[in-house]
């Protein structure tokens, strides 16, 4: 079973960065979409950013200008440049790998990372 492992979620003043990480191991990155998501404290999970294979990115509105996402094939690894932070942007973040090229219906999510931003 492939497992994601995040990283790099802290406690951070509000007009911070943070970089999140995301790593795995095995051949099946490279053939997979990877994404980024949150859940905020007492809502749902929502999308923040996924990139494709061939690095097309897509943002949700409320990220768009201040993310950046971008992927490491060579070191399995997806990560989230995140800038200009603000307090509505404290969730737990969550990578998911998949679909692959080869199953569009497989999906696996890492444990989440946590993000506090203070005010």
């Amino acid at each position: 079973q492939v497992q994601l492992v995040e990283s790099g979620g802290v406690l951070v003043q509000a007009g911070g960065s943070l970089r999140l990480s995301c790593t795995t191991a095995g051949s099946i990155f490279s053939t997979s979409v990877m994404g980024w998501y949150r859940q905020p404290p007492g809502k749902q999970r929502e999308l923040v950013a996924t990139i494709t294979r061939r690095r097309d990115t897509k943002y949700s509105d409320s990220v768009k200008g201040r993310f950046t996402i971008s992927r490491d094939n060579d070191k399995s690894t997806v990560y989230l440049e995140m800038n200009d932070l603000k307090p509505e942007d404290t969730a737990d973040y969550f990578c998911r790998l998949g679909p692959t090229i080869f199953d569009p219906d497989y999906v696996v999510w890492g444990q989440g990372t946590q993000v506090t931003v203070s005010s």
